[in-house]
Order: C-alpha cells, then structure tokens, then sequence
C-alpha cells in the first residue's frame, strides 16, 4: 500500500494505492494527512468512527475524505491511520490519532475539502487508485 500527492495548480491531488479499494481509501486518507503534516508525527491515540455512503465509488471518496476533513476541523484531531471497511456503497471506518500540537506537528496548510476535480477509482495495473484534489 501507499500514497502520494501530484500537482494540481493552486490545490494538491491526493492519492491512495492498494492492493484493494478499501486500502486505496484509507492511503488516500493518509495522503490527506501528509498535506497537514508527516504523518509519523502523529499518534494513534484516539479513534474516531466515519460512516458515509454512496452508489458511485468515486462520489464515496470524496464523501470519505470530506468526512476526514470535517473531523479534522470539528475535533482538532490529525490522524496516523485509518482502518476502512466497503461494502457496496456503504462505507465504515475508523480514523487513529490525535489532538493538533501546533509544536509538535507544524501545520503547513488546512485542508478546506476534497473535489471532484481529477477525480478518479478504478483498478489499474493490477493495484486499486482512489485519487481527487483537494481545495487547501
């Protein structure tokens, strides 16, 4: 499994790699994370429930990673980690982490939401792609 960020003019594509969709999710989760901060600098000491739901994969990551960022915001929490569960359109999860520490952490940029802008899930090459940009 893995993420990684591609450029996008003012914003930040994010994108999750996995051997399967569910992966894919949770390392598009943790390539939102790494927008904030290096996620290693985060500690998995809370967990926090995500539910959303959707009939098109695609809308279902976006949904997902505006879930994470409303999170984020209303509990001033960063996240290590995320354990994801698909099931048809239904999606549960559940994100590991930790309150903001302004020293600790130094935020680069606050993740305002995910878009619909080079949206993308699909299986390629063998491996599960969850991809979007993000309004920062």
């Amino acid at each position: 499994m893995s993420w990684e960020h591609f450029h996008h003019q003012a914003d930040a594509g994010v994108r999750g790699i996995s051997d399967t969709l569910a992966g894919a999710f949770a390392e598009a989760g943790v390539a939102l994370t790494a927008l904030v901060t290096e996620p290693d600098l985060v500690r998995p000491l809370v967990s926090v429930p995500v539910e959303t739901a959707d009939e098109d994969p695609e809308l279902l990551l976006v949904r997902f990673l505006n879930a994470i960022v409303y999170e984020m915001a209303v509990r001033k929490l960063l996240f290590h980690h995320y354990e994801v569960s698909i099931q048809g359109s239904h999606l549960t999860a559940t994100a590991y982490g930790e309150p903001v520490d302004i020293e600790r952490h130094q935020p680069a940029v606050e993740v305002k939401g995910a878009t619909a802008t080079e949206l993308h899930v699909g299986f390629n090459n063998g491996r599960w792609v969850a991809q979007c940009v993000v309004d920062v």
